[in-house]
């Protein structure tokens, strides 16, 4: 069967982060840049070019990062951290709790190349934990974008909201899925498709292949509801609330590891507010092998057709 997203262009959210970023930078001078010695990877050479006294490279130094970050939004900036999503959150998780979340900054939190972007460079460079660790804390939203039009969509909430958020990005082409002036709306989902046999929850890179996934589904005969959950923390209960009512079955799909991620936060919504049958699609608590990102997915039962297959055995728990 064809899908909806055959011949459609890909495209690297990245870009749309860093067109809105330099939008922002022209608009507002206390829009400002930090990384990681990662002007290339965070596509930041425009920005750098545009407002050379406003990109500030701190070299390889993650934690030294966050926390010159956290001292230039304590002066009245809006610093937007950027680099490698494992680097980030990994090495810089002490400072994400002590300086931004525990002291309440005004940090935004950007981590790039997320999931299993580095494919081919092994699982020092996967960053399929990042849901979990920064999901912990308190006062610092997590928003996992689907397309360029989320991404930039949710760039322009984070230059506005007052307070630190971690936005995770790919650099994984995607189509779009999001119509043209989108608004993103914290701790909002938004169905994709409707369907009330079974609902499959995705985000980033995922949210295009559970499309395909109900499209499959529907020639089988399956109504599948599709929703894009880019806001893990808050979640939008209301919404996991209403497909558990609706269709007695929920499928998480994510890039990430199964343990404290959207399948977890999906989880416990169901588990506290109405018990259906549920299956969390993802890495099953070990480390991704190397491949390229999208071989990853495959091979972790996240192609389109897996996707489908597991809503279909899903279906059978609620009989």
């Amino acid at each position: 069967m064809s899908t909806p997203f055959e011949s459609a262009k890909l495209h690297d959210c990245r870009d749309a982060f860093t067109g809105v970023l330099e939008e922002l930078g022209a608009a507002n001078n206390d829009i400002v840049a930090v990384c990681n010695d990662s002007v290339g990877s965070s596509k930041l050479g425009n920005f750098r070019d545009m407002f050379p006294e406003r990109l500030i490279n701190v070299g390889i130094a993650e934690q030294n990062m966050v926390g010159v970050a956290a001292g230039l939004a304590n002066g009245g900036k809006i610093p937007f951290v950027c680099a490698a999503s494992p680097f980030l959150t990994g090495r810089a998780l002490e400072q994400i709790k002590a300086d931004v979340a525990y002291s309440e900054t005004n940090v935004k939190l950007v981590g790039i190349s997320s999931g299993m972007a580095y494919g081919e460079l092994g699982p020092t460079h996967h960053s399929i934990e990042d849901f979990a660790w920064v999901r912990a804390l308190p006062n610092v939203p997590v928003v996992a974008p689907a397309d360029r039009i989320e991404t930039a969509a949710a760039v322009r909430w984070a230059a506005g909201h007052k307070g630190g958020c971690f936005l995770r990005l790919s650099r994984v082409g995607v189509p779009d899925v999001l119509p043209d002036g989108h608004v993103f709306r914290l701790g909002k989902a938004d169905i994709l498709r409707d369907g009330g046999d079974v609902t499959i929850v995705a985000n980033g890179v995922l949210t295009h292949r559970a499309i395909v996934a109900a499209d499959i589904l529907k020639e089988r005969g399956i109504s599948a509801r599709v929703i894009n959950m880019a806001s893990v923390r808050p979640i939008d209960a209301d919404k996991i609330l209403q497909a558990a009512k609706e269709t007695g079955a929920i499928l998480s799909c994510e890039e990430h590891t199964i343990f404290g991620g959207l399948g977890s936060a999906v989880a416990e919504v169901v588990v506290d507010m109405h018990p259906v049958p549920m299956k969390r699609l993802g890495v099953p608590g070990v480390f991704a092998h190397t491949a390229s990102a999208n071989t990853l997915l495959d091979d972790f039962g996240m192609s389109p057709e897996a996707i489908a297959e597991s809503g279909s055995e899903l279906l059978k728990r609620k009989e």
